[in-house]
């Protein structure tokens, strides 16, 4: 089978490289807002309707990703910040505790779909103001969930993780290798 990425993820794309994978880039053209589930529910229900919307237009043969990432933090999903404010006040409320990374997984082709979640806990180190404004001016956080990139200078703002470290980059690879392989496309 085709692998198709349903996403424009640039660090989705790298992760799929680093493992060797063969795909495409096909982002699905909308983001479905979804309300009232679980944070469980919640990147399933996305990642599901991403991989959905292209596989309306896969031919046969291609076997479609989806995935989608959301941090919480006292039950409350952190998106992506609107500026570099809300950087700030994001990573202010990160500082010194732990919050949760969930990425729902969905493969759609042949007939079939299979979601799946991945959860990690991220704990920060506490930050000082200074340290939050210096990393929020960087420009790194406006693209990402809960302002900052584990994969990027955002490694130096936290103190550990329990769970995998490619869930928190934006994709669980041995959960996906997994789900590949149930569907017949071995990995490695």
């Amino acid at each position: 089978m085709n692998i198709v990425l349903a996403s424009a993820s640039p660090r989705r794309r790298e992760l799929l490289e680093q493992i060797g994978l063969s795909f495409s880039v096909r982002p699905a053209a909308s983001e479905p807002s979804v309300c009232g589930l679980s944070p469980e529910q919640t990147v399933c229900a996305v990642a599901l309707a991403k991989a959905e919307d292209v596989a309306l237009a896969a031919s046969p043969e291609e076997l479609i990703l989806g995935a989608d990432t959301l941090v919480y933090l006292d039950g409350e999903p952190l998106g992506k910040p609107s500026d570099t404010e809300h950087a700030v006040s994001m990573l202010r409320r990160l500082s010194g505790r732990e919050h949760d990374v969930y990425t729902g997984v969905a493969l759609v082709g042949g007939g079939r779909k299979l979601v799946r979640c991945e959860r990690t806990v991220v704990r920060f180190r506490p930050l000082t103001e200074d340290l939050i404004r210096r990393y929020a001016a960087t420009g790194e956080p406006l693209d990402k969930a809960g302002a900052y990139g584990i994969q990027g200078r955002g490694c130096l703002l936290v103190e550990s993780i329990h769970g995998d470290y490619n869930n928190v980059v934006g994709l669980p690879l041995g959960l996906l290798r997994d789900m590949l392989e149930s569907f017949g496309v071995p990995v490695l």
